[in-house]
């Protein structure tokens, strides 16, 4: 993707020097991104995650939070809405309609109460438009996110929880 591709994505006020803040940001090496790729694209994702209270694997009578899915509003570094984020499967879709999916290759330990950072590979886009060409995607930046504080018995098996959380989203392609 280029520079002029990303602007009409992230729209006007995406500033160029915003597009590689988080390319020298240090990040645990198990989710760096393999050489040979550039930063194309950051996005900052709002939303909620949602947790179920559901019979825990492997441990018969036993329950636990179990993560459902996200629900994210992707915006740039000036707060407009670029695409979303959903799941499952992790989507993210532009708002021209192109989207990926991904398969998560890592995940690292961030600060307590925040989600782990994470790599993911992502699947060749589908659609035409902002997502073409994306190869990874980092989360970055974590606020919030884990599983509720909110205890999860065997009474309430079937109750979910929606958890606000902040990360910022940064999408890789090829050099």
């Amino acid at each position: 993707m280029n520079v002029q591709r990303l602007l009409s994505f992230a729209g006007a006020s995406l500033l160029v020097t915003s597009l590689t803040a988080h390319a020298a940001m240090e990040v645990p090496d198990t989710i760096k991104v393999p050489d040979g790729h550039k930063v194309a694209l950051e996005t900052v994702g709002v939303g909620e995650i949602t947790y179920e209270c559901r019979d825990k694997a492997n441990a018969a009578g036993q329950v636990e939070w179990v993560f459902v899915g996200p629900q994210a509003v992707l915006n740039d570094r000036s707060g407009k809405q670029v695409g979303t984020y959903f799941g499952p499967p992790a989507t993210w879709q532009a708002q021209d309609g192109s989207k990926i999916t991904g398969t998560q290759l890592a995940v690292a330990p961030s600060s307590a109460g925040n989600l782990p950072y994470q790599l993911v590979k992502a699947n060749p886009a589908e659609g035409k438009g902002a997502m073409n060409g994306v190869t990874y995607v980092q989360r970055v930046a974590l606020k919030g996110g884990v599983a509720p504080a909110a205890g999860c018995t065997v009474a309430d098996k079937g109750k979910k929880e929606q958890v606000k959380y902040q990360a910022d989203y940064i999408f890789w392609a090829a050099k």
